[in-house]
């Protein structure tokens, strides 16, 4: 009989202690009208590695191969039924600031060329985007060929850690039910900072004291329409960004409707399929599931009008098609964990180098409006163009829990940083320092800010 090793999840009372009756595994809580109160469990062990990866978008998946490749056993989690977050559950395989980018970026590239499924253009130049199907197979091959374990449908629910702010444990959820996972370094890959938050580490999250959010994009594929025959309003090389923007922006009113982003795009993938982004959801916080709800309900019913709305003007749109909306909506912003080092617009504005670099971002400042009506005036005007600017090791590394990092979006960084380093290129070099840092930190017995980068250059 196979023998299971629990861990102690303590701290949610005991049954000797419950008077109350029982909900299920959990009992209606006396003292608190409207909470219910769980007793102590024992969570099963369900594994151990030296790298434990949350979270497998483009900064986790890189993340896994960085440390794998260093030998590390890893262990990568992600909530959906595939890895490349918000290049495949997202739906948004539009990827920016990689063309300085080398290692795993460069690499899934050309994996992605030997394939056929880089998006082309009308003069049969490469675009920065890239067919989602193909992008998940590719991902899995890679973790695979890495030795990567890979648990999929699996979400972060708590942490533990010792006295001393070490992060022993991630606690998950699955169809398995609750499991522990026990690892000697882990990476906090989850974009909105799941795991660092359940640890207690500190974070900040949107712009002012209100803490208001730039808006989600619920991204669809459509079909039915060629770049030949509708170039005027896709997003290519052919005509300036702006222009193709306007133009479509100008059909969909002619549809009928008036998009909810002003920018709106169609990404060609192939001749005849398009990654759409026709929506902006404001108001919404990323870190909340009724808000997640609400905006994708709602994000979905405008993408099908907008595009009942083309249908109906016939000629080049007389076929069009909404395939298929993404499984996650895109959330641009969430929790950006305090770190030992915090990115600001002064690094932007000055183009600061760090010694400890581990990429360089060159993608601009972009803030989505976060107030419809104000428009971006309820930033302020910034008043300066971002130089090409360093991203340091320290900004990965937790400051108040020991033996976490984090890579992606939900690294430290003010407001107006994050918008410009949340981008995909620069999520995957982030993530494969990390995962490499992470591995040597884990095979030698230190923290990661105990590692040197010039360590792994060897």
């Amino acid at each position: 009989m196979q023998r299971r090793t629990f861990f102690r999840l303590a701290g949610l009372g005991t049954p000797a202690a419950l008077g109350a009756p029982w909900i299920g595994n959990a009992r209606a809580a006396a003292a608190s009208p409207g909470c219910v109160t769980e007793p102590a469990r024992e969570v099963p062990l369900a594994g151990t590695a030296d790298v434990v990866v949350c979270g497998a978008g483009p900064a986790g998946v890189a993340a896994a191969l960085g440390a794998a490749r260093q030998g590390a056993k890893t262990l990568l989690l992600e909530t959906h039924g595939c890895l490349g977050g918000i290049w495949t559950a997202g739906a948004l395989t539009w990827i920016l600031d990689h063309t300085n980018k080398t290692g795993i970026m460069q690499e899934i590239w050309q994996g992605l060329e030997r394939r056929g499924a880089r998006g082309l253009t009308r003069k049969g130049g490469g675009t920065n985007a890239a067919d989602t199907e193909a992008m998940k197979l590719l991902l899995e091959e890679l973790c695979a060929s890495a030795g990567v374990q890979i648990q999929l449908h699996t979400r972060v629910c708590a942490a533990a850690k010792t006295s001393d702010q070490r992060l022993t444990h991630v606690i998950t959820e699955s169809k398995s039910g609750r499991e522990a996972f026990a690892g000697k370094v882990f990476i906090d890959c989850t974009g909105d900072g799941d795991l660092a938050a359940q640890a207690g580490c500190g974070w900040d999250m949107g712009y002012g004291q209100q803490g208001v959010t730039q808006p989600m994009s619920l991204i669809a594929l459509v079909a039915g329409i060629t770049v030949t025959e509708a170039g005027p309003f896709v997003r290519t090389e052919d005509l300036p960004m702006s222009q193709s923007k306007t133009n479509l922006r100008a059909e969909i009113k002619r549809g009928g409707h008036v998009s909810s982003y002003g920018g709106p795009s169609l990404f060609p993938v192939r001749e005849d399929l398009f990654i759409a982004m026709l929506n902006e959801e404001h108001g919404f916080k990323g870190t909340r599931a009724r808000d997640v709800t609400a905006a994708t309900l709602h994000a979905r019913q405008e993408l099908h009008t907008m595009l009942d709305g083309l249908r109906a003007l016939g000629g080049v749109w007389k076929n069009v098609r909404l395939v298929a909306t993404a499984e996650q909506i895109g959330v641009r912003e969430g929790r950006r964990i305090h770190g030992l080092y915090t990115i600001t617009d002064a690094d932007l504005r000055e183009g600061r180098r760090h010694p400890d670099a581990v990429c360089r971002a060159t993608f601009g400042i972009d803030i989505h409006t976060i107030d419809p009506v104000e428009g971006n005036k309820a930033v302020g005007k910034i008043g300066y163009r971002a130089k090409p600017y360093d991203i340091p090791l320290r900004a990965l590394i937790a400051r108040d829990v020991q033996g976490l990092m984090m890579a992606g979006r939900c690294i430290s960084g003010d407001f107006i940083a994050h918008s410009s380093y949340r981008v995909t290129g620069d999520a995957v070099a982030m993530g494969e320092s990390a995962g490499r840092v992470a591995a040597r930190a884990a095979q030698t017995g230190r923290l990661p800010q105990q590692v040197a980068l010039e360590e792994l250059k060897t």
